[in-house]
């Protein structure tokens, strides 16, 4: 289960996507989750590992301290998730579906959880594909003591589709008119 900030906007995506595509960019309105606006953020996707920041919401800009819009993406995450990370993300541009990194925001100090959600957008004049991203924290932002995030760790990367093919239906099975299972 993700938090339900996270749900809410990998529901937007899944209610604009077609089978087997992901939504494009034109069919997403910033309006339609303004609330959640400045912990989003968008990715650009220039070539294999270069997702250049187009756009990153307040909460995203002041956890970093910086303005993120021309960076790579993958250097806000540890050198060692880096790697794996861009694996996902070119994993759900070929087969289009949200990717959340279960995270940790790294500081001098204290540490913060945090899903990260990644979300592929088509396509539709022949640019650079997109991602639609979240930065949703699991507890108080203020634990941070107002130090910047360093670099984020990922702790797990999960689909929300592959979860619900984990969890099989319940079948009644019956033998001869009674139930066995």
């Amino acid at each position: 289960m993700f938090h339900a900030n996270t749900q809410r906007l990998i529901d937007y995506w899944t209610q604009r996507a077609q089978p087997g595509r992901a939504p494009s960019r034109a069919s997403i309105n910033p309006g339609d989750f303004r609330q959640l606006m400045p912990q989003t953020f968008m990715l650009g996707r220039e070539a294999r590992g270069a997702y250049t920041v187009r756009l990153a919401g307040g909460f995203v800009g002041d956890l970093h301290r910086q303005d993120l819009r021309g960076t790579n993406g993958l250097m806000l995450w540890s050198e060692r998730d880096r790697l794996r990370l861009q694996g996902a993300l070119e994993d759900i541009r070929r087969r289009p579906e949200p990717l959340v990194a279960m995270a940790e925001v790294l500081t001098d100090g204290p540490s913060l959880s945090i899903e990260v959600l990644f979300a592929p957008l088509a396509a539709h004049d022949g640019g650079p594909e997109r991602y639609l991203g979240l930065y949703q924290p699991l507890a108080m932002v203020s634990r941070l003591q107002d130090r910047p995030a360093l670099e984020l760790s990922v702790r797990a990367l999960r689909r929300p589709a592959a979860a619900n093919e984990e969890t099989a239906p319940v079948r009644l099975a019956t033998l001869y008119g009674r139930r066995i299972a």
